[in-house]
């Protein structure tokens, strides 16, 4: 017979986001609740020098400068984690890694020649840089790692992290996930915004519209978001701040398209029932969906779909903030974490901003107009990308 495996319990103690309406959980969540920025999402009150000397900073790429200051700002507000190094763990994501480095690196080629190329090119612009820059800072030295599945990286990150404090590897592991590739470079407009927009993903009307019937894509965004998860005995042993408890995670593939979403949401089905199931939570037990909800016409309709196949017609209120944040890639699932944990904890659902007029087709039931109170239960937040990665968590209120 084969082993019995007990899984511990995980609960997030520290949460930190830099996002385009605010850096820091209370500012982003303030954020939220009110108008949409306009047009493409940067983060503006960022500086650097606030977490790297001079010359690092010029040494980073600014998803991996957003990887270790959303890191920081989370592991301080957790606290003193005590515990040994080898037994923490970073868990990252990202869509691009270091886009914006490597359309410098090409213009410095194209302009003035092979020896203009930085020779700290590619520890720039790989993508498990932000990663690398949090183990080394804080010297944390259990698994490293980072995960690339477009859109869904940040949510899925969570899920590994989860993982490796659930069946003993870590007692602390730090997740989340940055994106940071739309700065533009000298005259250049960044190569990234240029290619999503050439595939007509952007929105043309310049306004971020999850499930509306006017919706014609998104706005794309930068950003970052960590969360630090625990294993709960330790946690309660030190008196740390709980927000949360991650309860289950899942991931699947639709095998379908290299961009669009399986006919129906057929993998998002899956991948909200294994999360489900993970968690040992019925579907009318969850209180709230945090929608992937980009704004794109396939993906809402698919998603919708897919949550009324799962959750009945009389489904859990659904938002997606990315009328708010807009869409930050490989950073989104991440960020969509934390605003999950702020909902549990303030027990107040945030509106989806620019959803003034609902599909018809899209009969599920979104949080409109006003943010909106509610009784917090199990939580269920999705993340689809490009290549038709699926990822779900759920997390729910701790439950002592």
């Amino acid at each position: 017979m084969p082993a019995v495996v007990h899984k511990r319990r995980v609960v997030i103690t520290g949460v930190g986001v830099i996002s385009c309406v605010g850096t820091g959980a209370d500012k982003f969540f303030e954020g939220l609740l009110g108008e949409a920025p306009e047009g493409i999402r940067y983060v503006t009150d960022f500086d650097p020098l606030d977490y790297f000397d001079a010359k690092d900073a010029r040494q980073t790429d600014r998803f991996a400068q957003f990887s270790l200051a959303s890191a920081k700002l989370a592991l301080d507000d957790a606290g003193a984690l005590d515990v040994d190094p080898s037994r923490i763990g970073v868990i990252y994501a990202t869509g691009v890694g270091g886009l914006e480095t490597l359309q410098h690196q090409i213009s410095a080629l194209a302009l003035r020649g092979p020896r203009r190329v930085s020779p700290r090119l590619v520890p720039m612009m790989m993508s498990n840089a932000g990663a690398a820059a949090i183990s080394m800072r804080f010297g944390f030295r259990g698994p490293c790692e980072t995960v690339v599945t477009a859109c869904a990286a940040g949510t899925h990150a969570i899920g590994n992290a989860m993982r490796l404090i659930q069946y003993g590897r870590c007692d602390a592991v730090v997740t989340g996930g940055a994106e940071a590739g739309i700065t533009p470079v000298g005259d250049q407009p960044a190569v990234g915004v240029t290619a999503f927009a050439n595939m007509t993903a952007l929105s043309t009307s310049g306004y971020s519209r999850p499930f509306d019937e006017r919706r014609d894509g998104f706005m794309i965004a930068e950003g970052g978001a960590a969360l630090i998860l625990e294993e709960y005995e330790h946690a309660t042993a030190r008196g740390a701040h709980i927000y949360a408890e991650l309860l289950g995670a899942a991931s699947t593939a639709d095998a379908h398209h290299i961009t669009a979403p399986a006919p129906g949401g057929v993998g998002a089905i899956s991948a909200m029932e294994l999360a489900l199931e993970d968690a040992g939570v019925l579907p009318g037990e969850v209180t709230h969906i945090n929608g992937h909800g980009t704004s794109t016409p396939l993906n809402d309709l698919a998603e919708s779909q897919a949550i009324i196949h799962v959750f009945g017609e009389n489904g859990p209120p659904v938002t997606s903030i990315k009328g708010v944040t807009g869409h930050s890639l490989g950073a989104a699932g991440a960020i969509e974490a934390v605003c999950v944990a702020l909902t549990i904890e303030r027990g107040i659902i945030p509106p989806t901003v620019g959803c003034e007029q609902l599909d018809p087709e899209i009969t599920i039931d979104v949080v409109r107009g006003e943010p909106r109170a509610f009784v917090p239960g199990p939580v269920l937040s999705n993340s689809f990308g490009f290549g038709g990665h699926n990822g779900c968590i759920v997390i729910a209120p701790l439950n002592d």
